[in-house]
């Protein structure tokens, strides 16, 4: 892709809102939502593709995404944590904080179609109910459990996990599709594994498994490198 594409890209996408995570008291339920239907759109549903990463049946995964834009707001989101501690460093915690995410995400009735979790940060593009002010809800409650269950497991109740988070609305098809491949891929970003459908706190595997081999490899083949992502982490 050359230049002027790129900058095409970057042109597309509404400026993010810079809002710090004021976190209110949530109640954290670990409840169990019933899947919903596979939405029929005109990206076709292929036989799910064999994963080296866990088996589906382990995680609450989201329905197939749609990918294509459409009158309900599709959103990039990142948060990191309060001096980019890593409060997530190990496998229990990333798993807590994924958990959280694909379960909110859908208490909510965010439509995840990607993700990435990490020891200090995370991003998700998602699709949005139609009331998308329910954004600022769902993160509040994922960081007032997920902040919980840290601060109970080192010791260090009240503790300040979350600081702020960056939300975008994407509003062109190839800004949308490029940042989905920034998400799924973000974990090769960061160099934690050399394939990202190795990482095991991603959407990387799942959309593999959910998605025609030709969208993947047309998803896949978006550059991501000249994004404008906040990922300083």
């Amino acid at each position: 892709m050359n230049d002027q594409q790129n900058k095409k890209i970057e042109s597309a996408v509404e400026p993010a809102h810079y809002t710090k995570s004021a976190v209110e008291p949530a109640h954290y339920t670990k409840s169990a939502v019933e899947p919903a239907d596979p939405t029929k759109t005109a990206v076709e549903l292929a036989r799910p593709i064999k994963s080296a990463v866990e088996p589906a049946h382990s995680k609450d995964w989201p329905h197939a995404p749609v990918h294509r834009l459409s009158q309900s707001g599709v959103y990039m989101v990142t948060a990191g944590t309060l001096y980019k501690e890593h409060f997530f460093r190990e496998d229990e915690r990333l798993t807590l904080l994924e958990t959280s995410l694909l379960t909110l995400a859908k208490k909510y009735e965010w439509q995840l179609e990607a993700w990435a979790v990490f020891s200090n940060h995370y991003h998700f593009v998602a699709r949005s109910p139609q009331d998308a002010a329910t954004l600022k809800r769902l993160l509040s409650h994922l960081h007032t459990a997920t902040a919980r269950e840290v601060n109970r497991l080192d010791k260090a109740i009240g503790r300040n996990v979350w600081y702020n988070f960056w939300d975008s609305r994407l509003t062109f098809e190839r800004s949308y599709l490029a940042r989905l491949n920034y998400v799924h891929q973000n974990a090769v970003k960061h160099r934690l594994v050399p394939v990202s459908n190795q990482y095991r706190w991603c959407s990387a595997a799942w959309f593999e498994r959910v998605a025609t081999a030709a969208t993947v490899k047309t998803i896949y083949s978006f550059k991501i490198d000249r994004l404008e992502v906040y990922d300083d982490f």
